[in-house]
């Protein structure tokens, strides 16, 4: 994976994978994975990969 900082949300993708996720919320990938597995950021599994749109990391985020 690309080591990519973001400096604003306007910079990160529509979607994220979790990896991305892990390192924009400067957390470990078992956390990040407890995560959407958890519910607490919606996501969609294609196959055996999870997804996480950028609003819903918004929506995270606000609450």
């Amino acid at each position: 994976m690309e080591n990519k900082k973001y400096t604003n949300i306007e910079q990160l993708p529509l979607v994220l994978s979790v990896e991305q996720l892990a390192d924009v919320l400067g957390i470990g990938l078992n956390n990040a994975y407890q995560l959407v597995r958890s519910s607490s950021i919606r996501s969609v599994r294609i196959g055996r990969q999870y997804k996480i749109p950028k609003d819903a990391l918004e929506v995270y985020l606000t609450a």
